[in-house]
């Protein structure tokens, strides 16, 4: 078990340190670097490239941006196989829609917890 989160905390902290790296050293917002990280995670996920690193790091390479983009490679990949081409969209809602319902969710209460103000 410590092997298995030291692999994850090592892996996750890389692909986050190359996310911190393209926002500090390149004129890229932190926006365009988070859209981008999920575009790769959804072509690596595509081509299969990105599954043996998720079965190496686990939870370090699920749960930064480019996981969630793998995930959503991967459920189209499987409704397709099961569905067709009705499995396109259906497959990216089902296979991402645990996150998006927890961000919501997490947003709305830190909403009404923290009462954000306008700068």
């Amino acid at each position: 078990m410590g092997l298995d989160l030291l692999k994850a905390f090592v892996v996750g902290g890389i692909i986050c340190v190359i996310g911190q790296l393209l926002i500090d050293l390149t004129k890229l917002t932190p926006g365009k670097v988070l859209t981008m990280f999920v575009v790769i995670g959804v072509l690596l996920g595509a081509v299969g490239v990105y599954e043996p690193l998720v079965e190496f790091a686990g939870s370090g390479a699920t749960v930064p941006l480019t996981g969630f983009g793998y995930a959503l490679a991967k459920g189209v990949r499987e409704a397709i196989q099961e569905e067709g081409a009705m499995g396109i969209i259906k497959g990216a809602l089902t296979a991402s829609s645990a996150g998006i319902t927890t961000a919501v969710v997490c947003g709305l209460i830190l909403s009404v917890v923290a009462k954000p103000k306008e700068k």
